[in-house]
């Protein structure tokens, strides 16, 4: 092993028992109970929330994904950062507060399938069933994806094994999350955050520095290809629309969400929306100017990229010393443990209290489910290991559309709940259902235009999801008897505490 190898594993492994240090931490700190393991007692600080949801949103394709598409496709890449910045603030603005406060009036709900359950009084537990097995499959799935992508991190720049990697990576997840529980998952989200900051801003500044700056670098890739300059290159309506689409997936994404019913008051929400954004926007910048410079960087040296997703690795290998590196690969990991650990925790949250709680121990005591919480997480873990075990899995092709998927299916639900009183249960299971159907058929129902470009392509399937599922959701309650007057009465309750 060379020094740079041993200078970057030292910096992991650092980062590494930092994680876990946390989870044992988290393990004595929190409430010995489901509230307490799965939602944190609701008493996350406006700081600890909003970067805990900022990481456990972006994953990857913060550090990854988005540089690749900027180095790849131009400045028309802004189209999907503005659409995300944009979905995110609504989502703050509209979702964060309310949703804070009706949780915990509608019987204090801990997880979303809870909320949809309580918000209606569905006695048939409909809502709940549907919604949990749209949580657990998706997101068992979902999370399998996120530790491949660290089992590359692991091949690519390591040059150990995939399945090292695949092992590793989950192993640390899975121990502060088995014992921290949400406590954990967002203390080290908190910390991944900051990594994921810093490395966004550092990145950058140190290829353009190289580069002999930011004009030096745009004339560059002007004398490259001029259209990379241009926003609209290549862009029709649909496509841009399509793009800032993205955002709309925000008010249906349970791993972000349930950050929101978490916060310890609502007063801490205008906090935490104004460090949140300030976060996203500064890393979405970062991310997209890695990819803008690297493209001059690669010229520059007359390098071969075969995957533009790998600048970042670039950077990191050729432009800093070996412990420096190790950090921004540890905030690679940071991006991908963040989400794996959120994903984890709300699958075996649903697990214990859709599953277990509903249909095996209706009266299980508190310690009995954060035990059967704390075993869901070891079990979906294993199956995830399981489904990513092949590193061309074909798993990954499903994740790139679980956002349009959870977007229409939940979207649309939690924001109408949350503004229209006289919304029911016939009206949510239909606006979830017709949401999550349409985003199938649209993507994997081999439907093309007129002109043979599939339909996914033409225009992004969060959009007719989204609008279908609003309106069935519409007719659907207008259709059938207005809520109980006890459903409206909480209602009135949760705007009287705004």
């Amino acid at each position: 092993m060379n020094g740079i190898e041993t200078g970057v594993l030292i910096s992991l492994a650092l980062y590494f028992l930092l994680m876990i240090g946390i989870g044992v931490w988290a393990y004595f700190k929190a409430d010995n109970d489901s509230a307490g393991y799965m939602l944190g007692g609701r008493n996350l600080s406006p700081g600890v929330a909003a970067l805990s949801a900022g990481a456990s949103d972006m994953s990857g394709w913060l550090l990854l994904g988005l540089p690749g598409y900027m180095y790849s496709s131009g400045v028309v890449s802004i189209w999907i950062a503005l659409g995300l910045t944009i979905g995110a603030f609504a989502n703050y603005l509209l979702v964060a507060p309310r949703l804070r406060v009706y949780t915990e009036i509608a019987d204090n709900a801990i997880t979303l399938p809870d909320y949809f359950a309580n918000r209606f009084e569905d006695k048939s537990h409909l809502l709940r069933v549907i919604s949990a097995i749209v949580i657990i499959l998706f997101f068992t799935v979902y999370t399998a994806a996120s530790l491949a992508g660290g089992g590359k991190l692991f091949d690519s720049a390591l040059g150990m094994s995939y399945s090292t990697g695949l092992w590793v990576t989950a192993g640390v997840v899975v121990i502060y999350t088995l014992f921290g529980g949400f406590l954990a998952v967002s203390t080290t989200d908190f910390v991944q955050g900051v990594i994921m900051l810093l490395a966004m801003i550092i990145v950058p500044l140190v290829a353009f520095t190289d580069l002999g700056g930011v004009g030096a670098t745009t004339t560059a890739i002007r004398n490259i290809d001029p259209e990379m300059l241009n926003i609209f290159s290549g862009m029709t309506f649909l496509g841009i629309l399509s793009l800032l689409a993205w955002g709309l997936g925000y008010f249906g994404q349970p791993h972000i969400i349930v950050r929101f019913m978490a916060i310890r008051s609502v007063k801490d929400v205008p906090t935490a929306r104004r460090i949140g954004m300030s976060w996203m926007i500064v890393s979405l910048i970062g991310a997209l100017m890695t990819g803008f410079a690297g493209r001059a960087y690669v010229q520059k040296t007359a390098m071969t990229l075969d995957d533009p997703e790998t600048i970042f690795l670039v950077f990191t290998n050729f432009l800093f010393h070996p412990l420096v590196s190790g950090f921004l690969l540890a905030a690679i990991l940071a991006a991908i443990m963040s989400t794996i650990s959120s994903q984890l925790l709300v699958v075996s949250s649903s697990l214990t209290r859709d599953v277990y709680k509903l249909f095996f121990d209706r009266e299980a005591p508190e310690a009995r489910q954060v035990m059967v919480g704390r075993i869901s997480v070891v079990l979906v873990a294993v199956v995830a290991i399981f489904l990513a075990s092949d590193p061309d899995s074909s798993v990954l092709s499903l994740v790139s559309n679980a956002w349009a998927g959870f977007g229409a299916a939940f979207g649309p639900l939690v924001v109408i709940s949350l503004m229209w009183k006289r919304m029911n249960r016939n009206g949510a299971l239909a606006g979830m259902i017709v949401g999550a159907v349409t985003v199938i058929l649209w993507v994997y129902g081999g439907f093309e235009t007129s002109a043979g470009v599939p339909l996914n392509d033409w225009l992004y399937a969060i959009i007719p999801g989204f609008i279908l599922s609003s309106i069935a959701i519409v007719i659907g309650s207008l259709a059938t008897a207005e809520p109980s007057a006890h459903i409206k009465a909480k209602f009135e309750e949760m705007e009287t505490n705004l």
